[in-house]
């Protein structure tokens, strides 16, 4: 079974309490830590790499984010999802190929940029390019940014998901959704859900996981944890 392949199954079969749990190494130590730690497969979070870059997060050049990847991929043996913002302007088939290139097994795409929600027909055509350039080689988790942009009606979120899912994404994620409504989004949505996590903070993996979250990520929560981390160390030493 390739890495791909292990990384889809993972998402099979999934009891309510035990979600996907995939935390964002931002650089080839982090990664090794958390895949010792046990964690099956992880998720890299481009906020995180941003930071660790000296870049504000969007503001990343795409061969340093790709970069950034195939060392984080070379440093373990399980496997790793990237998040890759908007695709970065390149088209379908040579993102898919940067992307393999690196090594990893799947990407987040998100559904906005500077200036708002893109249309979701026209993002929801370029979802199935890259379904077809990958081929079955990348599992396509969907970033759905409506709550992000302040559209905080479900069903707006929900008619996203229906049109990124016909196009061939893997899994939906609608960041930022509030606690409350998941349990809506996920009886509206047919794959998996990718529901974003705040560490040490709300209902932990496995409630979220019952409220349904079939998977769950933290953006760049591990990255400034460790940040803050280090702050205090500085503190310490001074």
């Amino acid at each position: 079974m390739t890495r791909a392949e292990t990384f889809r199954a993972l998402h099979r079969g999934r009891l309510p309490d035990d979600p996907l749990v995939l935390p964002g190494p931002w650089d080839a130590a982090s990664a090794r830590a958390l895949a010792d730690a046990g964690f099956p497969a992880l998720a890299i979070p481009s906020a995180g790499v941003a930071a660790s870059l000296g870049y504000a997060d969007g503001e990343t050049p795409a061969e340093e984010m790709f970069a950034a990847v195939a060392r984080i991929v070379r440093a373990v043996d399980v496997p790793v999802s990237a998040d890759v913002e908007d695709g970065y302007g390149l088209p379908p088939k040579e993102l898919v190929e940067r992307l393999l290139e690196a090594g990893a097994v799947g990407c987040n795409l998100e559904d906005s940029d500077e200036s708002g929600l893109k249309d979701a027909h026209a993002h929801a055509d370029r979802l199935a390019e890259v379904r077809s350039a990958a081929a079955g080689r990348l599992f396509l988790n969907a970033r759905i940014d409506t709550f992000l942009r302040g559209e905080s009606d479900p069903a707006r979120t929900i008619e996203r998901a229906a049109l990124y899912v016909e196009a061939g994404a893997d899994c939906v994620y609608p960041i930022g959704a509030p606690v409350a409504v998941l349990p809506l989004l996920r009886s509206g949505t047919r794959v998996p859900v990718n529901v974003f996590a705040r560490i040490g903070e709300g209902p932990s993996p496995a409630e979220l996981g019952e409220l349904g979250a079939t998977r769950v990520t933290f953006g760049p929560g591990l990255q400034r944890r460790a940040t803050a981390a280090v702050t205090e160390i500085a503190a310490l030493l001074r």
